[in-house]
């Protein structure tokens, strides 16, 4: 066979080679795709774990192999004379042109597609190593820029395909983005806010996820910080979306962050009790509440004398490590305590206030 012999244009020599070339890739690509992988896991987590990294390179490899295998085959093809019994026209395009056309578009197509599991190869070995820390915004955070990274490559992915696809003129269309960008943002004006109050929630960290929280006249549990807005577990059970904006602007009180729990308690005696049964009363709160399991600290005095009752303030400070039904139950025997010494020593109640 004679190898110098012309078809469609070119040798069949350089087909052979092309060819050589495509089936050497083919060999290789697992290779060269694993290398790859294993490069950036080691990157992303220089302990090397081996069981973890078997499941997670796995994800990458494939992604790798088919760009690797079409980049490779554009190169070879790119050496070939396109064939001139091909070069008709279609329309306004040549074959040739629509040819290109398509080779790109796979090629953004295939490159973004590795981009993007990339990206989630190295969230998903983030999100792992996050899992053994207990603050749990971190893991939020991988999430959180995840998808953020991910709106992004697609951006450019439409971007690359308009301007080496379509031959459109990217600066133009920028500008006119922009243009039409700065209506859409006046419109979504209150989106927008959410989405930068989320950037300075993921940062300045004024609550977790975990956190109990108080914001709004609701208490409950951060369950999920969003783009938009943050969702939270209240103490009734109900799932409320409060918007990023209104977490940042408004005074949110972590109850996570407290170093004590507090208990007001007001005791509202008849104005005809007289001093001795109040100080005996004081002093028998003082003692009793001292002796409870959990309290750090406490103070019992009279706070108030008039016309309509005598009034007994007391403010007790509990340790947060104490669970919620422990610290109702507290508040509870305090309470039940005090109604019976006043029952014991004949101490009524105020009626009205």
């Amino acid at each position: 066979m004679n190898v110098d012999q012309q078809i469609l244009s070119n040798s069949i020599r350089s087909y052979l080679i092309i060819l050589g070339i495509i089936l050497g890739t083919l060999i290789i690509k697992r290779l060269i795709s694993r290398f790859f992988a294993s490069l950036i896991y080691t990157w992303i987590d220089k302990k090397n774990h081996s069981e973890l990294r078997k499941i997670h390179v796995h994800r990458l490899v494939v992604p790798i192999e088919w760009f690797l295998i079409f980049l490779v085959a554009i190169i070879a093809l790119y050496e070939l004379q396109f064939p001139a019994a091909w070069n008709v026209h279609l329309f306004k395009l040549t074959l040739q042109q629509g040819i290109e056309s398509v080779v790109k578009l796979i090629f953004i197509i295939l490159f973004i597609r590795v981009c993007l599991r990339t990206l989630e190869f190295i969230a998903i070995i983030l999100e792992e190593k996050s899992k053994l820390t207990k603050d749990q915004s971190d893991d939020q955070l991988v999430l959180f820029f995840r998808d953020f990274f991910k709106v992004i490559l697609y951006i450019i992915g439409v971007l690359l395909i308009l301007h080496y696809v379509f031959n459109e003129n990217i600066g133009n269309l920028v500008t006119s983005l922009s243009i039409v960008g700065a209506a859409i943002a006046l419109s979504m004006r209150e989106s927008l806010e959410n989405i930068i109050a989320s950037f300075i929630i993921f940062f300045d960290k004024p609550f977790s996820i975990g956190d109990l929280v108080k914001v709004n006249s609701f208490t409950g549990t951060i369950e999920k910080i969003g783009l938009r807005s943050t969702r939270i577990r209240t103490q009734e059970k109900t799932y409320i979306s409060v918007p990023n904006k209104q977490m940042v602007d408004n005074i949110v009180d972590n109850i996570s962050m407290r170093s004590e729990r507090k208990i007001d308690m007001d005791l509202q005696l008849n104005v005809n009790t007289t001093a001795d049964a109040i100080a005996n009363l004081t002093q028998f709160l003082r003692i009793h509440i001292s002796q409870q399991q959990g309290v750090a600290s406490s103070v019992v005095f009279l706070a108030d004398s008039g016309k309509l009752a005598h009034i007994i303030h007391a403010e007790i400070f509990v340790d947060m490590n104490l669970e919620l039904f422990q610290f109702q139950m507290l508040r509870e025997n305090i309470n039940l305590a005090a109604i019976q010494f006043a029952n014991t020593a004949q101490i009524k109640f105020a009626e009205t206030v």
